[in-house]
């Protein structure tokens, strides 16, 4: 099963992409962004309740603050699931490489 992000999160690699976004569309971001995490926990494996939880959050801090540059900290690894697929990991989540295998 190949998982592919979401028209929009596709043209997401780094914060400053989702900054240039119109505000009427991070609903769209935010429901790209959940089905690519069900997507691939539910392939691989993995826990994504918290990371579900803080979608609408994370889209949020990353749009309004000048990410990376202000910093975030999050309670549980679990919670930055979004966070590393919208800054830097999308095409390397860390279950992305297992999907690749037979």
């Amino acid at each position: 099963m190949e998982i592919k992000p979401g028209n929009l999160l596709k043209k997401i690699n780094y914060p400053e992409d989702l900054r240039k976004m119109q505000e009427n569309e991070l609903p769209q971001v935010c429901k790209d962004l959940r089905d690519f995490i069900i997507d691939i926990v539910s392939v691989n494996g993995g826990h994504f309740g918290a990371s579900l939880g803080v979608v609408e959050l994370t889209v949020a801090l990353h749009y309004v603050f000048n990410t990376p540059y202000d910093q975030l900290v999050w309670d549980v690894g679990h919670q930055a699931y979004g966070h590393k697929i919208l800054t830097w990991s999308k095409g390397n989540f860390p279950y992305q490489p297992r999907l690749q295998r037979h």
